[in-house]
């Protein structure tokens, strides 16, 4: 492992190299902090990737080009006067150290629950509006009820069991068929789904289960087990189209068991 100055000393070193490449590369001149952000996007769902596969080496590599881009978004506004790198360090450190009175002050807390609800409250006070503020518009709508369900439950605004919310789950289900059943406003059979979803996440959070790397876990074991079906049905001579869900459920089986 790297020392302190050693770690200091390879930040540096890629702070001289965006300014090399800013200066001399005509791709890296070009960028502007709009034509970064699909990209910066896309290597957060890389870094995710990597932690789901457990892929140590893969982690490392994409920290290092999320690094790269929180980097390159300074220097552009460096270049407009507007911060430096500096400036944004030292506002999160400032942050951090404002919102941890527990270390930095002589606050007292019993658990990770009270560290979560202080941070809300200090939030608060420094002038945010609503608890919720600080949830992006633009999070994947699972994430989005998660962190909105987090920052509710920061102020007391949550269930007190998991039997509570697994009651309600259930009431959004029955709610769900009756509207299905009914056949009646697309809109309002929508609304009913959303309900249902919403509640799922809401118990995922009580028995300790992230929804979105659970749903995506499953996504990738259907892909595994489809594509299973697909290759060795093709060994066999069959094609998907052309066979009946009968035939097709003896390959599922078998990629269950493999």
């Amino acid at each position: 492992m790297n020392t302190l100055e050693q770690k200091k000393e390879a930040f540096a070193r890629l702070l001289t190299i965006m300014d090399e490449l800013r200066a001399g590369c005509p791709w890296d001149r070009k960028q502007t902090m709009e034509s970064l952000r699909h990209l910066t996007i896309e290597e957060v769902y890389e870094l995710g990737d990597a932690i789901l596969d457990r892929d140590r080496d893969g982690m490392r590599g994409e920290i290092g080009d999320l690094l790269l881009h929180m980097v390159f978004y300074a220097k552009i506004a460096s270049e407009e006067g507007s911060f430096d790198i500096g400036d944004a360090l030292n506002a999160i450190c400032e942050k951090l150290v404002a919102r941890h009175p527990h270390i930095y002050g002589d606050v007292k807390v019993a658990d990770e629950e009270e560290v979560k609800a202080n941070w809300e409250k200090l939030k608060l006070r420094e002038g945010k509006t609503s608890v919720l503020e600080g949830v992006p518009r633009s999070l994947p709508a699972v994430v989005k009820a998660q962190r909105i369900q987090d920052k509710a439950r920061g102020v007391g605004f949550d269930w007190e069991r998991p039997e509570q919310v697994w009651d309600k789950v259930q009431e959004e289900l029955g709610e769900l068929k009756a509207e299905a059943d009914g056949n009646t406003d697309p809109a309002r059979l929508e609304d009913e789904f959303g309900d249902v979803l919403f509640a799922l996440i809401n118990y995922a959070r009580f028995i300790g289960v992230n929804p979105e790397d659970a749903l995506e876990r499953t996504n990738r074991k259907f892909i595994k087990r489809f594509q299973f079906l697909e290759s060795e049905s093709k060994k066999d001579g069959k094609e998907l189209g052309t066979m009946t869900l009968s035939e097709m459920d003896v390959y599922w089986e078998r990629a269950k068991k493999s």
